[in-house]
């Protein structure tokens, strides 16, 4: 398991962030003190809808970020603990996914017994490394290594440590049963930007790295660490010129490549494949589907062309780096220094327990989740979140009817999208199967090791297998939200149907300009530049006219070139076409919310709420989602590196929007102001 990643697609969020907020609590509805009502909206929304709360917050010392949604991980992750601490303490039956969770927790805890063991855990792994003789043997030690840790729709986790990745997922050309989608991999760093980029920030963590490199193999044992580090660097730097950029990876049809067994040889020549693919366990797997061919084809060759020396080392580096987390104190504290000091700015690890609950979060979610979704998700909510969503679909469905631009066969396809969308809420229908989990109260190594390849026999199972159209990616107690292309389904898990988000006791205008603009978001991701290469039955199709596609494009275009303009750092831009998707989504997700909250009022008048207008209320909500304040490192990894704005540029997303002048009197002059013909409107 690459417990780097963390397994969404077209999320709703970036990584997760904890917040440290010293602002009294609020009553039900927007928060009025976060708000900083000296600054003008139509100058800068963002401060306006936050600026209290930026004011107020500091960023912890072991978090690179914070955000005002965090109050709700806080929650979920306390809730959370305390279920494991239960379950670590019950006397559940051998073999009980309590019993699993218990033993698994405390193996992570127990820190002496992990400082006992020492690096003998390794020993086998790095004697099997080094037993590689050949390029036959490497290449069957690299299928060895292949896990089902990627997830091909969203970039934030497109990235892998292994040279390849698997991700098992509904068939682009037969959605109705599971196929398996291999992807470029090989990096320790966040992306090929942090190699190919001669920026001076870059080049100073390409330094560092080999420095924690060499740190990593000496502390395992190894000898002329420094040479091996460069060595590693390089392959590294080579690897990363064979991959794709995060916004090349966008476009379904050119991922949309099935490659036979036979044809790996011929088209990637430099790899066994016959060795691989039996390391791997796919020896009789036919045919598979290559995202990026050209990454495939300039990986393989270097397995041929770098030395067999280099490629010992990288596997060598790359399973203690893996590991490092369960391993002495100072293999953790290493790894913190390069990963969370030097990339991220933090200057101190979070607490045993925390890590622990991911641990036991990433190996045994659903375990934990059924507890936390029973306690903490009642029926009542569940049927308040449905019947909004409910709501916000009929919005979008009367949008696309409206459209002047769209073709009516186009529209008649949209709508059978709506028609299919599966929306799961709160938490899933069926539970994952953890009986052929082995998990043993004294070895926590083994745990994540077998944990590994548990998750991946567990998706290597579902090749070819008919597809579970209600399959949820995230567990209750995950707070993020998810649209799922490929099945035409979303997910709400549990955790983010709560204040500050959802509250049953706040104003509507609030609750829809808060999680409805959520839902709307993730609806409008199956229309998106992902999205809408689906059909209604998930199969990669063309379904739009080319008129409609030219409109689409065209508006796409100038939302791209609009967020291209905003600047973190003097040095460094926001992509607009690498976030394009999930701008899209933001714009759209807050027209259809709006439509959606006015149709909730039946004709009447929103109530106002300390002063401010039911639609002001909205938009402020809207924009009190997104604040957020992150260290410059993090701030750095996420422009180079995620899909997702940072936060306050999302929220001024708002200025696309017509309804927002008039709620708040903004005019021309002021900075946000974009007149009616410069407005982005896609929906």
């Amino acid at each position: 398991m690459n417990f780097k990643a963390a397994l969404l697609t077209c999320s709703l969020l970036a990584a997760p962030l904890i917040a440290q907020n010293t602002l009294p609590p609020e009553s039900h509805g927007i928060a009025i003190s976060h708000m900083d009502t000296s600054v003008v909206p139509g100058d800068d929304f963002y401060e306006y809808s936050n600026g209290g709360w930026l004011k107020a917050t500091t960023i912890p010392a072991d978090r690179g970020g914070v955000g005002v949604f965090s109050v709700l991980r806080d929650l979920s992750d306390k809730r959370t603990s305390s279920l494991i601490e239960e379950m670590s303490k019950s006397k559940a039956a051998p073999g009980s996914n309590q019993r699993k969770v218990a033993d698994l927790y405390n193996s992570y805890m127990n820190e002496a017994a992990i400082e006992k063991t020492g690096v003998a855990p390794l020993k086998s792994h790095l004697d099997a490394i080094a037993a590689i003789t050949d390029k036959k043997t490497l290449a069957h030690a690299l299928g060895e290594t292949l896990r089902a840790d990627v997830d091909a729709l969203n970039n934030t986790n497109f990235h892998t440590p292994n040279l390849f990745g698997l991700w098992v997922a509904p068939g682009f050309n037969d959605p109705d049963h599971y196929a398996p989608y291999l992807l470029q991999g090989g990096l320790g760093l966040p992306d090929r930007e942090y190699y190919l980029s001669d920026s001076k920030q870059l080049t100073e963590v390409r330094e560092k790295y080999v420095v924690h490199v060499a740190a990593m193999l000496k502390l395992a044992g190894f000898d002329d660490v420094d040479t091996r580090a460069k060595r590693i660097l390089a392959l590294e730097h080579a690897i990363a010129e064979k991959h794709l950029s995060l916004a090349a990876n966008d476009d379904i049809h050119k991922a949309n490549n099935t490659w036979t067994k036979a044809d790996f040889a011929s088209k990637a020549p430099g790899l066994d494949w016959t060795e691989y693919f039996r390391g791997a366990g796919l020896e009789n797997q036919k045919d598979f589907i290559v995202w990026q061919p050209t990454a495939f084809t300039g990986e393989a060759a270097l397995v041929q062309s770098e030395s067999l020396d280099a490629w010992k080392d990288w596997l060598a580096y790359h399973l203690i780096e893996n590991y490092a987390g369960v391993l002495p104190k100072a293999f953790a504290d290493e790894r913190f220094a390069f990963f969370g000091g030097t990339l991220q700015g933090t200057t101190q690890q979070r607490p045993r327990w925390a890590r622990g609950v991911n641990v036991v979060n990433g190996l045994l979610g659903d375990a934990v989740g059924q507890e936390y979704a029973r306690r903490y998700f009642p029926p009542e909510a569940k049927q308040q979140a449905q019947a909004m969503v409910a709501n916000i679909i009929e919005s979008f469905r009367q949008r696309v009817r409206n459209l002047s631009w769209m073709a009516e066969s186009t529209k008649k396809e949209a709508e059978a999208k709506l028609d299919t969308l599966y929306v799961g809420i709160g938490y899933p229908e069926t539970w994952k199967d953890y009986s052929s989990y082995d998990v043993k109260a004294d070895d926590i190594f083994g745990n994540i090791w077998r944990g590994s390849i548990f998750d991946y026999q567990y998706d290597r199972a579902k090749v070819g297998k008919p597809v579970d159209h209600h399959w949820w990616s995230m567990t209750p107690q995950t707070v993020n939200a998810v649209n799922l292309p490929l099945q035409n389904g979303l997910n709400f898990p549990a955790a983010i149907l709560q204040p500050p988000f959802f509250d049953p006791q706040a104003p509507a205008a609030a609750n829809y300009g808060a999680i409805g603009t959520v839902i709307g978001h993730e609806i409008s991701h199956t229309f998106d530049t992902e999205g809408s290469a689906f059909d209604s039955k998930g199969r990669v199709r063309d379904w739009w006219t080319p008129a409609d596609f030219e409109h689409f494009k065209k508006a796409t275009n100038a939302l791209a070139e609009q967020y291209s303009t905003y600047k973190p750092f003097p040095d460094l831009s926001l992509n607009g076409e690498q976030t394009l998707a999930e701008n899209i989504a933001d714009v759209a997700g807050i027209a259809a919310a709006f439509d959606g909250y006015h149709a909730s009022l039946k004709g009447a008048a929103g109530p106002t709420q300390n002063g401010f207008t039911a639609d002001q209320q909205f938009f402020i909500a809207f924009g009190q989602n997104w604040g957020s304040k992150a260290r410059e490192n993090a701030l750095r990894q996420q422009v180079l590196t995620d899909p997702h704005s940072p936060g306050q540029y999302r929220a001024l997303t708002v200025r696309n929007i017509d309804a927002w002048y008039p709620a708040f009197k903004v005019k021309p002059g002021e900075k946000l102001f974009l007149t009616p013909e410069e407005r982005v409107r896609i929906w």
